[in-house]
């Protein structure tokens, strides 16, 4: 009984220190989340410089560049980046070891010798150590094989950070974009705020005394009631329209990591000038080739795929491996308690050889298929600046078609005021005219957006730049003032100068 006691004490013990290493399940309270909040709202806004003024289109992008929570993610992973790319470089320097130690035994470490013929007793037993004594050694290796592979593992990672600035660029690319799609909208916006408000103050006003006629029988109910009706549809599109204009400023402060419930104004052009694309087919063809972010990736995936090769090739070759070591032992039966050694160490694995061929058809397979890759992302290119090019097209004509129907709109509605009498049909007619006008100016500002969109995505698709290499610095003030001359050259570019 006592036995199987004995037995089981040391299940005991297991199940004891198993349940004492359990880890209970915390979930973070509400008060916990709570104490966040103003936290998390400081590190998103907190950091930020203050709008002041009107805002223009470069501030806005600039703004997106330095505060975009996205885009500062990929800043945050090209810096992770450029620190495994230091530590890459480091697998290349030889191995420094210093280790130390410390022995003690309860009795010497005591041995004899007997004689090989006789099996005799050689010699009394005697020790050569002491119960307790230390260690020190530093020793330095190098292997000349495991160089070669981290020198090319160097240059992998050297190219996996480039790889990551151009998914930078792609992301600026984008961000860029959405800026500028916003930013019309913005305008557009705030260019027909007042009008509907005022449009919709004056229908509420004549559906008012519309309901007050009816009530008075002052006209036939037929009558009445469609003339309410009209004025209801004009209420219901200007409310509507009210309802899509005011969310264009959110989805731009949202862009530039402002509080979506941020006031601002933005800089109104006074002419809706159409860019200018003066590049040929062939050029913008040539120029997308050469400045497109995927292109360069699939450029620097390919040359990782030949430097794999190169590593895989290498680490079949010997391995030259030279040490050199400094040691000390306070054990003081020693004759020399300090010593240093040096030695030099050959090592290659036959057996490898057998693959080395394997690799190098699986290296050569590997190197096609980026080969192909690359040749596919060359196509994808080029139909990606074909169809940018004619949405440009597209949009240039719809947008020609909708400034002259504005035009016609704005002159029927000074017509039509100048014609309106006091009578409620008079107003009716004024009101439409009015609702039209609206209508005709809110589809030529998205008609001037989209084509703005389609302009910019030419850019996009070229691979251009919005900010330059160098900057004066990384402030905003310094940022805006890049753009703008980056915005320049870009807009160069594309009207073809210089070519």
């Amino acid at each position: 009984m006592n036995q199987n006691k004995v037995a089981l004490l040391p299940l005991a013990i297991a199940t004891a220190l198993l349940g004492a290493c359990a880890v209970p399940l915390q979930p973070i309270s509400e008060a916990e989340r709570q104490a966040t909040l103003a936290e998390d709202q400081r590190l998103m806004f907190g950091s930020q410089e203050a709008l002041a003024g009107t805002l223009s289109l470069d501030e806005a992008m600039a703004r997106a560049l330095k505060y975009n929570l996205d885009y500062r993610v990929k800043l945050m992973e090209e810096a992770l980046a450029q620190r495994q790319f230091d530590l890459a470089g480091m697998e290349m320097l030889p191995k420094l070891a210093l280790a130390a130690g410390y022995s003690s035994r309860n009795n010497d470490s005591a041995s004899s010798s007997q004689d090989v013929a006789t099996g005799q007793q050689s010699l009394v037993p005697s020790i050569s150590s002491e119960r307790r004594h230390s260690t020190a050694d530093l020793n330095l290796s190098w292997n000349v094989l495991d160089f070669g592979v981290s020198y090319y593992g160097a240059q992998q990672q050297a190219d996996r950070l480039l790889i990551l600035r151009e998914r930078k660029r792609k992301v600026s690319h984008q961000l860029m974009q959405q800026v500028r799609q916003a930013y019309w909208q913005a305008v557009g916006a705030q260019q027909l705020e007042k009008p509907v408000e005022t449009l919709l103050r004056d229908a509420e006003a004549a559906l008012a005394d519309a309901r007050k006629v009816e009530q008075e029988k002052l006209r036939a109910p037929l009558e009445a009631l469609n003339y309410q009706r009209q004025l209801l549809d004009v209420i219901r599109q200007m409310s509507l329209i009210r309802s899509s204009l005011v969310q264009a400023k959110p989805r731009l402060a949202a862009i530039m990591n402002l509080a979506p419930a941020s006031r601002f104004s933005v800089g109104t052009p006074t002419e809706l000038r159409m860019p200018g694309l003066g590049l040929s087919l062939d050029k913008m063809e040539e120029v997308a080739l050469l400045n497109r972010p995927e292109l360069m990736e699939a450029r620097y995936n390919q040359r990782i795929s030949k430097l794999e090769t190169k590593k895989a090739m290498a680490r079949l070759f010997p391995g030259l491996e030279f040490s050199l070591g400094e040691h000390y032992d306070s054990n003081k039966f020693l004759v020399n308690q300090g010593w240093s050694d040096a030695g030099l160490r050959l090592s290659w694995n036959l057996l490898n050889l057998a693959n080395a061929g394997k690799i190098r058809r699986s290296a050569d397979a590997q190197l096609k298929v980026a080969e192909e890759q690359r040749m596919a992302l060359n196509m994808a290119v080029l139909t990606q600046v074909h169809v940018a090019w004619l949405d440009y097209q597209g949009r240039s004509r719809q947008y020609e078609l909708e400034r002259d129907l504005n035009q016609v709109e704005q002159r029927i509605l000074d017509q039509t005021r100048n014609a309106a009498q006091s009578s409620a049909q008079g107003k009716l007619q004024a009101i439409l005219a009015n609702a039209n006008a609206v209508l005709s100016q809110l589809r030529l500002f998205q008609s001037y957006g989209e084509l703005q969109n389609a302009y910019g995505q030419i850019g996009a698709t070229l691979g251009l730049d919005a900010l330059p290499q160098t900057a004066s610095g990384h402030d905003l003030p310094a940022l805006t003032r890049a753009l703008q001359g980056a915005e320049s050259s870009w807009q160069g570019k594309l009207a073809g100068e210089g070519q």
